[in-house]
């Protein structure tokens, strides 16, 4: 008899079994993939972050370096090197999960799990009886009608991983998260890149005014956009992928990356038979992540929610820590989003277009990159930390950053809002000179109208 069975061993899933079991939990976790840590680390965020600083290196010593005196000739890149090294990187995770497993004891078992009935999971032949059930199981690509994958001309971002040449012309339809960052590598490695967008703009969901910024650099760049765009038909036409629009527009490339957005992973799984409650596609919690059935939870994309992977990561802490103590909670207004594109685009809390919606009186403060001298002298200079602040209280209501490891520096606006801190905080912290984290301190400033060096 287990305490918890996790079904999928994503970063949701493997970190909830972990600290499940750092708890005292006898627990196990199910993957019908032979390698653990579900999309994100075999076909996701991991490998294409290996292929977006490999390919990023390539392009800085193409175009970059010249700038810094070094002078750079005959710069080539092989491909089934940068494969390879990805698929180590990916190889290297995934077996060091299995390590965390046995450190733990945490049993993995390896199948396709079904939930027969609350407290008990079939795996193969195998019937695992649990006192909970937690349901991790990710999710999958989604698509529009007249989407005619073969996963070769037409494919998705598994495909757009592993291409084992350079499209002379990728077209991307969706310009999120995943369609930007993989037309950025195959961009830097020569492709022709034009990006196709329902909206009237890239990347939805970001502020407004970072969104406009990061498109025209990305231009510069050299990616294409169609915004506006609804898609009617992508198919493969012999060797090239086609993209037809409800207004005309026909493109014609070598590959087609569908990158429209993800659903929840449910096959097999059994949830109508167990009696687990679903709307428009994901699965019903409460604030403890419990479904409408005892005994049974779920966490990351399965819910809603953004489909992030460390949002799922939380939750499933969040999951672990309440079966062991009776206490677990996810703060969703200091979830960070980044897109791994060059430069970053990272952010945490409401936008702007969010709180004129919400009718919430703010000031805003911004600082350029051009302005901080430690950019400068990396030649890193694109972009700029905006702070949205009530204008009441002060209080720190969202943080948007396009630069150079805005990845990174979200991370001291995401503890400031934990802690409810207001722009005046932040400014009066001493941030180390030079550093590029220096903007944060003059954006948070600048709220107050007083930033130093603009």
């Amino acid at each position: 008899m287990f305490d918890l069975v996790v079904i999928g061993a994503g970063p949701g899933g493997y970190v909830a079994a972990i600290r499940a079991a750092q708890l005292g939990l006898k627990v196990a976790c199910v993957e019908k993939e032979p390698a653990l840590g579900g999309t994100c680390l075999r076909i996701g965020c991991i490998p294409s972050k290996a292929l977006l600083q490999s390919s990023h290196l390539y392009h800085q010593t193409q175009h970059d370096l010249s700038r810094h005196g070094i002078k750079v000739s005959g710069v080539e890149f092989d491909l089934g090197s940068m494969l390879r090294r990805k698929d180590t990187v990916v190889k290297t995770l995934t077996k060091g999960i299995d390590g965390l497993f046995a450190k733990n004891k945490v049993e993995k078992v390896t199948g396709t799990g079904q939930i027969l009935a609350p407290g008990k999971v079939k795996v193969g032949d195998r019937e695992l009886e649990t006192k909970n059930i937690l349901i991790a199981t990710g999710s999958v690509p989604s698509f529009f009608p007249g989407m005619d994958l073969d996963y070769d001309r037409v494919g998705t971002s598994t495909e757009a991983l592993s291409y084992k040449e350079v499209p002379e012309h990728l077209i991307v339809i969706g310009a999120g998260v995943i369609g930007l960052e993989l037309g950025s590598v195959w961009g830097r490695l020569g492709a022709k890149v034009s990006v196709v967008e329902f909206m009237d703009r890239i990347l939805p969901g970001t502020d407004l005014e970072i969104a406009k910024a990061a498109q025209k650099i990305l231009e510069k760049q050299g990616i294409e956009f169609h915004l506006g765009q609804k898609v009617t038909a992508a198919k493969a036409e012999g060797n090239k992928g086609v993209v037809e629009t409800e207004s005309g527009l026909r493109l014609e490339g070598d590959r087609v990356l569908v990158a429209v957005g993800r659903k929840p992973y449910f096959d097999g799984l059994g949830l109508e038979a167990a009696g687990v409650k679903t709307d428009r596609g994901r699965i019903l919690v409460n604030e403890h992540f419990a479904t409408n059935v005892d005994g049974i939870y779920a966490i990351g994309d399965c819910i809603p929610g953004p489909m992030l992977a460390h949002k799922a990561e939380d939750e499933g802490v969040a999951v672990a820590e309440f079966l062991a103590t009776g206490y677990g909670h996810v703060n969703y207004d200091t979830i960070p989003g980044i897109v791994y594109t060059h430069p970053e685009i990272a952010s945490v809390g409401l936008s702007e277009e969010q709180l004129k919606e919400k009718g919430v009186p703010y000031r805003k403060g911004s600082f350029p990159f051009l302005a901080n001298g430690r950019a400068r002298a990396q030649n890193e200079t694109d972009g700029m930390v905006k702070i949205l602040a009530h204008a009441e209280t002060d209080r720190v209501l969202g943080v948007h950053i396009l630069g150079a490891g805005a990845g990174d520096m979200i991370a001291e606006c995401v503890v400031a809002m934990e802690f409810s801190a207001s722009s005046e905080d932040i400014a009066r912290v001493c941030h180390a000179h030079p550093t590029i984290s220096e903007a944060v301190k003059e954006a948070a400033l600048a709220v107050d109208g007083r930033p130093i060096h603009i």
